[in-house]
């Protein structure tokens, strides 16, 4: 098992979803909220300092169908644009279907991500994005734990 750090982030259209791991690479937990847009890949750089991670997970829609749609081909080219801002730091695109249905589910059912969640609107959407970029980590490190390999697909020129 690698050490050290790992962020995860959940790109949507309107905000991105940052969660972090403990150094050991055991446990998710939720960091922030970031709006999606002008400014967004450098607070995502500032969070990667800030934590001193190790590595990036993007969260990948991949359909069922194994086809490329256009929320993939958007999250792959988000993916590769935060690997060339952080580069030499390894970002990595894992598949995360159902990730915000399942933090939706745990949410709904008294999963602990804050007090924010019990609020409507913007702050409850903030906390789902969050949830589901912990939920996105949490399985790529079991992953990783289970199959002594770094999960997902490597992402730039290094790929």
């Amino acid at each position: 098992m690698r050490h050290g750090v790992r962020l995860a982030v959940d790109p949507g259209d309107a905000r991105i979803g940052v969660a972090r791991s403990d150094p050991s690479g055991t446990l998710a937990t939720p960091v922030e909220t970031v709006r999606r847009g002008r400014g967004d890949l450098d607070r995502l750089a500032g969070l990667v300092l800030e934590h001193e991670a190790r590595e990036v997970i993007v969260g990948y829609p991949a359909s069922l169908s194994g086809e490329e749609g256009p929320a993939a081909r958007n999250a792959r080219a988000f993916a590769a644009a935060l690997a060339r801002k952080l580069a030499p730091v390894p970002v990595r695109l894992v598949d995360e279907r159902l990730t915000t249905v399942t933090a939706q589910t745990q949410l709904r059912s008294g999963a602990s991500f804050g007090k924010r969640g019990a609020h409507g609107g913007r702050a409850r959407r903030g906390v789902i994005d969050q949830a589901a970029a912990t939920v996105l980590l949490q399985s790529a490190l079991d992953t990783e734990r289970q199959t002594g390999r770094p999960p997902g697909e490597l992402v730039g020129e290094t790929a």
